[in-house]
């Protein structure tokens, strides 16, 4: 059975299979979702926001939990895209503001420029360059130097729950 997400803040509907995955509607509109982990709950890549139609989702399960606890722009109506399958109509979704950062390099590229939204870090969400703060090397510097994160002490921590 067929059921409708909408999205924002694109103000557009799409279809999904009953008990698909919010990330498979992401990608549907190729949305830039990194899914870093590759759709397993553990990287927060694709954290979204449910702004109606939380029940019309699966349940959080506690992989997802976990890696919602380390995002900091995580709210009480955060998900993980690829985590949570859709069970009925009515749900929309939003994706957090900014900008994703796959890498330093991507930061690069914008030296000398404002950022023109919030960069974000891909598994955290800290926000690395605020919206307007001009992009410059030092900037770029003190991001690598902070930015550091554990991928094997969290997966194995994830894991043994």
């Amino acid at each position: 059975m067929v059921k409708i997400v909408r999205l924002e803040p694109i103000a557009q509907e799409t279809a999904i299979e009953t008990n698909g995955n919010l990330l498979s509607v992401l990608l549907k509109k190729d949305l830039d979702v990194l899914k870093e982990c590759g759709g397993r709950g553990m990287c927060a890549t694709c954290h979204i926001y449910v702004k109606d139609g939380m029940s019309g989702l699966s349940p959080i399960n506690r992989r997802e939990q976990r890696t919602l606890e380390v995002i900091t722009s995580c709210k009480t109506n955060s998900r993980l895209a690829c985590q949570a399958r859709v069970l009925a109509n009515g749900v929309v979704v939003e994706l957090p503001p900014g900008m994703y950062i796959n890498s330093i390099q991507d930061i690069e590229a914008l030296i000398g420029r404002r950022a023109e939204q919030n960069l974000l870090h891909p598994v955290t969400g800290h926000i690395l360059v605020e919206a307007g703060k001009l992009i410059t090397r030092s900037v770029l510097k003190q991001i690598e130097a902070t930015t550091s994160f554990n991928y094997t002490d969290f997966f194995t921590h994830s894991s043994n729950s």
